[in-house]
Parts: structure tokens; sequence; C-alpha cells
């Protein structure tokens, strides 16, 4: 029976300030989870560690200083991926993950922007007037679709806002507690995995 459930989070840079913002985001986010997780007496916490491999890092230290914990690591993709997260990870960075098991490795395909171009509607909402959601790349699939065009489709949609063209530290983690995560996980597989997980361990401690 699952007593805590702790999520390591790329993202946030060296800053506690910019830190704090990605796990306000990703809790945000994921906050329908917490809710029931919560209600069955799971302990919940999510870690903000800045770069990746600083990430992987407390996530490995994790697994010895919280041993009774389920500890999750999350991070950026990077790429397209046609393989396991863990095998993945180990081709693309060189991570061992030794003995862990599968379920405790998630990635965001290819990068977290994609997360919130699922939601073209909320991003609307979002950016008010100006904002032009052609501009976003169609693909239904978004984790099919290269970073550089997630990015370039991002940032030509809201340059026109009041708010301005999308900035990853000014706006990413607001816009994540904004977008549907049943919109997102129906456009994007891995995330779809990851709250199918959450889910699990949550429902089979009651």
């Amino acid at each position: 029976m699952v007593k805590e459930i702790r999520i390591y989070i790329e993202g946030g840079g060296k800053g506690s300030d910019t830190k704090a913002a990605v796990r306000t985001g990703f809790s945000g986010f994921l906050e329908p989870a917490r809710k029931i997780a919560r209600e069955r007496g799971i302990r919940w916490n999510i870690i903000a560690c800045g770069p990746r491999l600083v990430a992987f890092d407390k996530f490995k230290s994790a697994l010895d200083a919280h041993p009774h914990a389920c500890n999750i690591l999350l991070v950026d993709a990077e790429a397209a991926v046609s393989r396991s997260p863990w095998d993945h990870l180990r081709d693309r960075d060189g991570w061992d993950s030794g003995e862990v098991a599968d379920e405790q490795c998630h990635l965001i395909v290819q990068m977290v922007e994609a997360w919130l171009i699922a939601d073209p509607e909320r991003l609307a909402e979002y950016y008010g007037s100006g904002f032009q959601a052609s501009a976003l790349p169609s693909r239904r699939d978004v984790e099919g679709i290269e970073k550089k065009k997630v990015l370039s489709g991002l940032e030509r949609a809201t340059q026109k806002t009041k708010k301005g063209r999308y900035h990853k530290i000014q706006h990413c983690p607001d816009l994540l507690t904004r977008v549907r995560p049943e919109v997102v996980r129906r456009r994007a597989k891995h995330c779809d995995r990851l709250w199918i997980t959450l889910e699990r361990l949550i429902l089979s401690s009651g």
C-alpha cells in the first residue's frame, strides 16, 4: 500500500523562485490526483529540481532516502520517443536505471510546451485578444511535433497579445495550472501514462 508519492521534476533552473514557480505549475496540473491522494491519507510531494541531470540524481538519492515512498522521475524527453522511458533516457542521456521499475519513470514528450499547445482553448483564455490559435501546430499527436515547431508555433500565436510572446519562466508555470489534464491526455500518450500510473497507485491504496 502506497503511503507517499514523491515526484521529481526537471525544471526551474538554479533559482529558488523559479523552482517554486515550476512546483506551483505542476502542482496545479496534477491537483485532481493530489486531492484524491490526500483524501486517502497518501502524502504528496512535488520536487522541482532544476536541470534534468540534477532531477535524475535527486531521484536516485530518494530511492535510498525515502525507500517506503513511491518515487517518480518526470523529465522532458527532448526528442521523439520510440522505446520505454528508461530505455530512451539510457540511450539519449546515458542514465543507468538499475533495477528501478518502469512505472517510476515518466517523460514529457518532447517538451513541456507540447502539453500547453494540446489545450489551445485555455491558451486563448490566458493570452486574450491577439492570440492566434491558427499559428499552433495542428497535429493531433502533440508528442510527434518537433521541439522547434512547438516553440515557434507558440511564439507566433502569442506575439500580438498583451502578455507578449510566450516566455517559459513567466508564462509556463501559470499555463500549467490552467490547461486541462483530460484534454492533454487525449493528445499526449505519455501524459496519459503518467496519470494512469498515479491513479492506479492512489486507488490501490484505498
